[in-house]
């Protein structure tokens, strides 16, 4: 088999096919599963007798149980999760596996930075390089927010804290559906929570719904204020949209001085 067919049949979670095992497997699976045939009564035996010895044979054979089927997992309790402190969080998060994302996940992406920080960005969900190193925005896409934070004069891990609106990553980094950031979002707003950070800025539509919690658009909600939970929400574009719309980035440098110069008016 081809590499390339190899590792698409591996990142679809399915592992290569073997036709001729296969079918040599199928054929021992159906001759495993029928009934042994009856022996030949033995000579002279007449049907009765025969009747008879082979509903004790029957009766001798035990029944095979039936194995039951494993119990589907259960999503901890948003009143549960509100409870815990940040280890207890992030060990939730790691092993939770309330919504499909977690099938094919390398491993859960908490999020990263100060815990004390007053500026909270929230992005999307992961991709295939924070899947890997287990740390939102380490692509590409996070070389960009590195320095849309630098030009107002933050630094990732200083005053700033990074999250997702879900913490695993979606199928070929396909947009995150409403039921995948409904069963993330306890996570969420626990992290915020445990921050009490003075403003949260969206990185995208995906997280500013999660944040704003009803459909917006970007265009319509950027240089608005919004709640959540009493902490201002701003929104601007997420940083793999400006990749691959760079005309959109004076934008983003707009909504980005939106937000400092609101942070300074909260400071006075």
């Amino acid at each position: 088999m081809k590499p390339r067919r190899a590792a698409i049949l591996r990142e679809m979670g399915l592992s290569p096919l073997w036709r001729l095992r296969a079918a040599e497997a199928e054929a021992e699976a159906a001759a495993a599963a029928e009934p042994a045939s009856p022996p030949a009564p033995p000579a002279g035996e007449n049907a009765r007798e025969a009747a008879a010895r082979e509903q004790t044979t029957q009766r001798a054979i035990p029944a095979r149980p039936i194995a039951a089927p494993e119990p589907a997992p259960m999503a901890v309790s948003a009143g549960h999760i509100a409870t815990l402190d940040w280890p207890a969080l992030e060990e939730t998060i790691r092993a939770c596996r309330a919504c499909a994302l977690c099938k094919q996940r390398e491993q859960a992406v908490p999020g990263v930075g100060d815990r004390g920080a007053r500026w909270m960005f929230v992005g999307e969900g992961p991709g295939a390089e924070e899947d890997r190193r287990g740390e939102p925005f380490v692509g590409q896409a996070g070389k960009l927010l590195d320095n849309m934070l630098a030009a107002i004069g933050l630094e990732r891990g200083k005053d700033v804290y990074i999250a997702n609106a879900v913490k695993c990553r979606p199928p070929y980094n396909r947009t995150p559906e409403a039921a995948e950031i409904a069963a993330c979002l306890p996570f969420l707003d626990r992290q915020i929570a445990l921050i009490q950070p003075r403003l949260l800025i969206a990185l995208g539509r995906p997280a500013a719904q999660a944040l704003i919690g009803r459909e917006i658009s970007i265009a319509g909600a950027r240089g608005k204020r919004f709640e959540r939970g009493g902490i201002p929400v701003l929104v601007t574009y997420h940083p793999a949209y400006l990749l691959r719309n760079p005309l959109d980035k004076s934008k983003a440098w707009e909504d980005l001085c939106f937000a400092r110069a609101f942070m300074e008016k909260e400071a006075h």
